[in-house]
């Protein structure tokens, strides 16, 4: 069967279209992306304003043809926190399925936290026991634990790259203060929410997925043998903690000359590198294995399971 995952997120819309059947790894065939960093489009009491809506709209139906034109069987279509927090979101939801015919389903944080567990517990298989996951996204950054699929503990904190930058990095390249207003800032959002994961027990590998933290894992990171033909990349925070100071006195425009930082990324990647290093400070990680699969394949395999 060939399906569809249209991705509404903070930062873009991505369709990535996949042959997949029960039993078997999903096999990517084509990957459709738009980037709109709806953090843009906010307006003081958090709606989402009518350039950010024309542009989620022109992006849903560019998606919506590529899917068309590639004969999938089935389009699982899904927005996370940027529609979720909206104060519009409802009315826009409403617009996107009236004009282009796609019903987005709005993820909770939550959703978001427990389908990135399902995938990377898929990922790494029974065998990597308790398993600590950081996942960070535009607007939210997800945190999940647990021994099994289903994380016992899943948390979802307003720690976005892109809602951090918005936020707290007004220059570019950042000021000084504006890094250290953001960095106090996660550690005491973080602080608040370790103790949701007090009775947890030390993990066997802490893992991080995402496009940020895969960015920056190329970037900082470095590789082992792993299991089968693939690399592991791991990222240290160690290897974190020396980058995230030079990335923040680049220029955005002149950050994609470095390896791994894409177009897409560039102008949210240093807060995603500050929320990241608090984070594995607030749990004292001092690593963290990149995961390849996230959200996606994560609704992917519900869908597979359900049927």
């Amino acid at each position: 069967m060939r399906l569809g995952v249209l991705d509404v997120g903070s930062n873009t819309v991505h369709l990535l279209v996949v042959d997949a059947h029960e039993g078997a790894v999903p096999l990517p065939q084509v990957s459709d992306k738009a980037v709109l960093r709806l953090m843009r489009y906010l307006t003081p009491d958090g709606a989402i304003t009518e350039e950010g809506v024309l542009a989620i709209i022109a992006a849903v139906q560019n998606a919506a043809n590529v899917a068309k034109q590639h004969n999938i069987d089935e389009l699982l279509p899904f927005a996370t926190s940027a529609l979720r927090d909206a104060t519009n979101g409802p009315e826009l939801l409403a617009r996107v399925e009236r004009e282009t015919g796609v019903a987005l389903q709005v993820l909770s944080g939550e959703d978001e936290s427990r389908l990135t567990f399902l995938a990377v517990r898929r990922w790494y298989g029974w065998s990597a026991g308790n398993i600590l996951l950081f996942d960070i996204g535009g607007g939210s950054l997800e945190i999940a634990s647990g021994a099994n699929e289903i994380p016992d503990v899943a948390v979802s904190l307003p720690l976005g790259a892109g809602r951090s930058t918005v936020g707290f990095l007004h220059n570019d390249p950042p000021l000084p203060e504006e890094v250290t207003a953001l960095r106090e800032h996660a550690a005491r959002v973080l602080a608040d929410a370790v103790s949701a994961f007090s009775g947890e027990p030390e993990p066997h590998h802490i893992v991080g997925s995402s496009k940020t933290i895969r960015s920056l894992a190329r970037l900082a990171g470095s590789t082992q043998d792993g299991v089968g033909s693939l690399d592991r990349i791991l990222l240290r925070r160690s290897q974190l903690n020396d980058w995230v100071p030079r990335l923040a006195r680049i220029p955005a425009d002149a950050r994609p000359a470095l390896p791994g930082i894409t177009a897409d990324r560039t102008f949210q990647i240093v807060a995603g590198g500050i929320v990241l290093g608090e984070a594995m400070s607030a749990f004292d990680a001092t690593a963290l294995e990149v995961s390849p699969w996230a959200l996606r394949e994560g609704i992917i395999l519900r869908y597979l399971d359900r049927l």
